[in-house]
């Protein structure tokens, strides 16, 4: 079922994840645990990160080798494992970065064979690696780039137009939306104008990058609907589990933490810093529930202990209903 469908059909607060594939070579048991803890909260999607190749270099006895490797493979397969397994749909995320247009139309291609309704479109992080150019420019420079590839793909438009047997595929297809804009966007309203291109393009819903003061979620809704952008947004929350991410997470994010938050963490005891993020994502989710928010959508990642502490702290442990 299509992200959008699950939202028009919802009769309670609708609470989604995101988690990433193993560690290439790791084994998936962890991850199928994870997935067994969090289906007892009934999610309706489960997004499924990717990542983009990267070059790293190796000492060998030959000298020092320039390599190219993806950190996790594997997306594809968990979408599969998901769906299959435990009947939740998958959001697997396509990205621009190190990927050509051939190779995402051939993803895209085997997700539908594999009955997934639902991607995500991002540009993706800047990796070490850029594919070489192949009789023109062959990849995805932006997420309206990559937008516009699938919405072709939906009217039946291939990179190769002369396929006699090529059927449109049916992708629901969410985007990004930054409500303290995004970091390359000189201010905000120039941001949210690319939002509205992205959805215009062929996007369907807006899922939000990570925040931690609610008042920023609101205005951005506000301003996206004085923009005349009617999709649903739904907010992303990120559970602080340790005193390093006060530091890592404004660094690869791009977003702030507010004060009150950064100095309890900074004052708690190690234990008790996992207790501090539970507290303060329990705040902003009832708030936001209270707000009437179609979907909450939690950055899981590898480990489902501070997520459930909010969810039965709320008592949506087992109740959220698609």
């Amino acid at each position: 079922m299509k992200v959008t469908e699950h939202l028009e059909r919802a009769t309670g607060p609708l609470i989604s994840f995101e988690i990433i594939p193993p560690l290439r070579g790791g084994n998936v048991r962890s991850l199928m645990d994870l997935v067994d803890d969090l289906a007892r909260f009934r999610p309706p999607f489960i997004d499924i990160t990717s990542h983009a190749a990267e070059v790293v270099f190796e000492e060998t006895p030959q000298g020092l080798q320039r390599r190219v490797k993806r950190k996790r493979p594997g997306t594809l397969g968990v979408c599969a494992l998901i769906q299959n397994k435990w009947g939740i749909d998958a959001v697997p995320h396509v990205l621009c970065q190190g990927f050509t247009r051939e190779e995402t139309e051939d993803f895209l291609i085997e997700l539908r064979y594999l009955g997934i309704d639902n991607v995500l479109a991002v540009r993706g992080d800047e990796s070490g690696y850029q594919k070489p150019l192949l009789h023109g420019k062959t990849a995805n420079d932006f997420a309206i780039d990559l937008v516009r590839q699938v919405a072709d793909m939906n009217r039946g438009r291939y990179l190769q137009a002369d396929l006699l047997d090529a059927s449109p595929t049916d992708f629901c297809v969410g985007v990004g939306g930054y409500p303290e804009k995004h970091f390359e966007a000189p201010n905000l309203a120039t941001d949210i104008r690319r939002t509205g291109e992205k959805l215009e393009a062929g996007g369907d819903y807006v899922v939000t990058q990570m925040f931690f003061d609610n008042r920023g979620y609101f205005d951005y809704v506000e301003r996206c609907r004085a923009a005349g952008i009617t999709a649903p947004i739904i907010p992303g929350i990120k559970i602080l589990t340790s005193r390093a991410q006060l530091a890592s997470i404004p660094r690869t994010f791009h977003v702030d933490i507010p004060a009150d938050l950064s100095d309890a963490v900074s004052a708690a005891p190690p234990e008790r810093v996992t207790d501090v993020g539970v507290e303060w994502a329990e705040r902003q989710v009832r708030e936001l529930l209270d707000r009437g928010v179609p979907s909450v959508h939690f950055y899981v990642m590898q480990s489902a202990a501070a997520v459930s502490a909010v969810l039965d702290r709320l008592q949506l442990g087992g109740k959220v209903k698609g």
